[in-house]
Order: C-alpha cells, then structure tokens, then sequence
C-alpha cells in the first residue's frame, strides 16, 4: 500500500540554487515552495497559484502560439484539497529578486492515485523558456522524485508537448506503439531521456475551427443517425446530469481506464461510482467552467452505453475542450460515437455560440477515433509524448 501519511517533502529546506539571470547573468537565487490551496481571488494568498498559471501560459504560447489549454489560477488550485481519489501537490520555482507571480519561473506538479494505481504517481515539471538549462527544472523533478518516493510510488508517468508532429528521420523520435513522432531535438525530449524517461506513446492534439458547415453536420449525423438505429436514444445534458445515470456515467469512466489505448503505459482500471462522477463534476465548476454530456440510452435495456464530454471554460468563451468519449465494447460498430460528437457540435452552435474552436487529444493508434475526428473537420495542431519512468 502507499505511504499515503508520508510527511510532505519541505522544499524549503532545500539549499537555493544561484543560477545565471537571462539578460545579463547577474547571479540570482532560486528556491522552491509548495503552493498553498489559497483563494485565487486573494492575489496576496495565491500568488503561487497565479505564478502557476503565468509558467503554463509561457509556456504554452512558445510551443503553440495561443493560450487556449493553458492553467489558470483556478485550475491551479482545483485538487489541491485532499479527496479519497487522488491527492495533488504543486511547487513552484521562485527567483529571488522579484515577488508575487511575477517572481515565479518554473512548476512542478505529483498527482497520486489513491482507489487505483497506487503505485503510480503523475509528474509534471516545466520551466520558462529563457529560464531554461540553469538547473531549475532538475531541481523540480528531483524534488517530485522524492515526493512520490516518500509515498511508496515506484512508476512515475509524464507528459511533454509539442507542435506539429515531425516528419520521419534522424530528428525524431519514434511511437514505441509504431505510431506517430516527436521532435528528438527539444527541450522536452532531452529533458526526459537525461532523466531516464522513456517514451510509451505519442498523442496527437487536433483542433476543429467552428463553426462546423450546417449541412456537412446535418449529413453526418442523419448517417449516423440511421446506422444506430432505433435502439438508441440520445440525451444532452449542460452542467448536470441527472441522479438515475450518475451509475452509467460511472461505468463509463470506469471502462475509459481499460478501454482506452495506453501504450506501455502502467495502467489499471480505475473505479468510479456516483459519487466520484457527482465530485468530478464540483470540481469543474469549481475551475470556473462549464460541460455538455452528451449520452446514448440503448432502449431495451434501459442503460447509457456511450458518452461524450466536452468542457466549456467560462473565462475563454472561444474555447471548447473535448473530454472523455467512450462506447461500451458490446455497442461498438453503430456509430455511436459519431452521433454523439455530431450532435454536441450542433447544440454547441446554440448553447455557445461563442465557440471558435474546439480542442481534443486521441492516441496515435486510435484509428476510429481519429477517423471520426477527421470526418468531422479536425485537423492535427500538436503531438504529445506519453513518458514513464521507474524508481
């Protein structure tokens, strides 16, 4: 079982690291500290929560050039409250010629799994780009080394990405799952392979600019439409689900934790029950947004077999986030997935009109998800690596 009453690791212990200043290496002190679960609308409390924030927006506008999926404040801190299914801890690099968010250069993050994978803990650690190669990002990866270390975790698993997917050669690095790339030359990558990471799957990141032709999705969902036939029944839900599906809800996501391609990933299944969907869903409201689920009942038996999710960030009302999508094996091949995603693009064009776009992550080798991505007008934005290590 993990040390899950394993003492924090107190950064602030650590001895500061001097390093370089960018612009005109005039030497400056960097330490580390554990983000505090502050309120994100008291600036003097939870300048570590928007320092957070600040890294992953830098971050995300060098590899991307937008924004769209980047943390805010309220993100930061949602999870930072201990649940009975995961406990999350932050830290955060801070130089010391500055204060406040603006002071913040670096952020770490360790999520362990508390009902399944207990093994495991996630691991995220990124730095701002001209504060890079100075030792702060081992720095932080060391310290969450040590952190999962003290609560008995012994596989730790990452993420990295990236721009578009690099064409094949020497400067990429291969899909162990023998599909899909990512830049060999980058920072990320180098970082990983130093720290003994290998990588387990790459990830393709699509986007769909909205709004979809009307006719192109009237099309596609009236085939689909007829292909499941009438022994399903579509329901759409904003922000809330009702109780009698909270169950079927719970077994989707279940059935996401094995159903899904995972590579080499070290994954079990993970279990959910109502209660677990009912805490998910305060949590998305607690980071400010919103959701549209969107389900297939089969009639006969009175049960939802398929879902998909997509969040709605009230902050960034251009933005849709597409969620988890799962159709229970036995209901495969009635193109269920394709009429629940053609029907949430059309209640999006009413229920938020704001939308522009529309982001979503499927693994390389996940060919009828992609296909269906694909016929809907997604077009690949970014690649992803999927990293593992072991302790």
């Amino acid at each position: 079982m993990p040390a899950t009453d394993a003492p924090d690791l107190h950064v602030t212990d650590l001895p500061p690291l001097v390093v370089p200043r960018p612009g005109d290496d005039a030497p400056v002190e960097v330490r580390l500290e554990t983000v505090p679960a502050a309120d994100p609308d008291d600036p003097a409390a939870s300048w570590a929560l928007h320092g957070t924030a600040r890294v992953s927006r830098e971050v995300d506008l060098a590899i991307h050039g937008h924004d769209d999926v980047a943390l805010d404040a309220a993100a930061a801190r949602s999870g930072l409250d201990d649940t009975v299914y995961r406990r999350l801890v932050r830290l955060v690099a801070v130089r010391g010629d500055r204060t406040g968010a603006e002071a913040v250069v670096g952020r770490a993050m360790v999520r362990m799994p508390l009902l399944a994978d207990t093994h495991v803990a996630v691991v995220h650690v990124a730095v701002l780009p001209g504060w890079r190669r100075r030792g702060i990002g081992g720095r932080l990866h060391d310290a969450c080394l040590a952190l999962a270390a003290a609560h008995g975790r012994t596989v730790l698993q990452s993420d990295a990405s990236y721009a578009l997917e690099p064409p094949p050669g020497p400067g990429a690095l291969e899909s162990p799952t023998g599909s899909g790339r990512i830049p060999a030359d980058d920072d990320a990558t180098r970082f990983a392979l130093a720290h003994e990471w290998a990588l387990e799957q790459v990830v393709r990141g699509s986007t769909l600019t909205l709004p979809v032709p009307p006719a192109t999705l009237a099309e596609l969902h009236d085939e689909a439409r007829r292909a499941a036939g009438e022994d399903y029944r579509v329901h759409v839900w904003e922000d809330a689900v009702p109780e009698r599906w909270l169950d079927d809800v719970a077994l989707l996501e279940t059935r996401m934790s094995t159903d899904a391609p995972a590579g080499g990933l070290d994954v079990g299944e993970d279990p959910w029950d109502a209660e677990r969907v009912r805490v998910w869903f305060r949590e998305i409201h607690g980071r400010g947004n919103g959701f549209l689920l969107a389900a297939a009942e089969h009639r006969p038996g009175g049960r939802l077999v398929a879902f998909t999710l997509v969040g709605l960030p009230r902050g960034r009302p251009a933005v849709v986030l597409q969620d988890d999508t799962l159709v229970l094996r036995e209901h495969r091949g009635d193109r269920l997935g394709m009429l629940l995603k053609a029907r949430v693009l059309t209640e999006l064009a009413t229920r938020r009109p704001s939308a522009r776009r529309v982001h979503t992550w499927n693994a390389q080798e996940n060919g009828p998800m992609l296909a269906i991505n694909v016929a809907l007008g997604f077009a690949p934005s970014a690649v992803d690596a999927e990293w593992q290590r072991t302790l």
